[in-house]
């Protein structure tokens, strides 16, 4: 993603950091209901990728996708909830469209698109098991 804001220290843009045998990083969600939470993620955009049976009958493991962004979803286990669950950054194009999307599904919206002093428009996004979208452009 290229910004352009002023930074205090060079690298390029996009940015690339360190000796680059990263490709890529996947955060992994614990949800309580794994199900429910392809669906939550479906009524904001995103798609449904896999989902993986541990044993016969349950769906214990799943991954959603949007763009080249995918986010791993883990049920019952790999981290916490609710008052211990994640935070993540996500960047987008219009944080805008992002709240319209969110308001007709009625996603739980933390905090209105807002114009941050640190050059950042954000939102905040809740998902049911208390994960935290920050939704923004800058």
């Amino acid at each position: 993603m290229s910004h352009e804001h002023d930074h205090e220290h060079e690298h390029p843009h996009p940015h690339s950091f360190g000796n680059s045998t990263v490709h890529g990083l996947t955060p992994i969600l614990n949800v309580s209901d794994l199900a429910s939470s392809f669906d939550w993620f479906t009524r904001w955009g995103w798609a449904k990728l896999w989902d993986y049976e541990d044993r016969p009958g349950v769906k214990t493991f799943g991954a959603v996708g949007n763009g080249q962004t995918e986010i791993f979803l883990c049920l019952n286990a790999q981290g916490g909830r609710g008052a211990h669950g994640s935070w993540l950054s996500v960047w987008v194009e219009d944080v805008d469209a992002v709240a319209e999307l969110c308001a007709q599904q009625q996603l739980e919206v933390l905090q209105p698109p807002t114009d941050e002093p640190w050059g950042v428009r954000e939102m905040h996004l809740r998902h049911p098991d208390g994960h935290v979208f920050r939704i923004g452009r800058g």
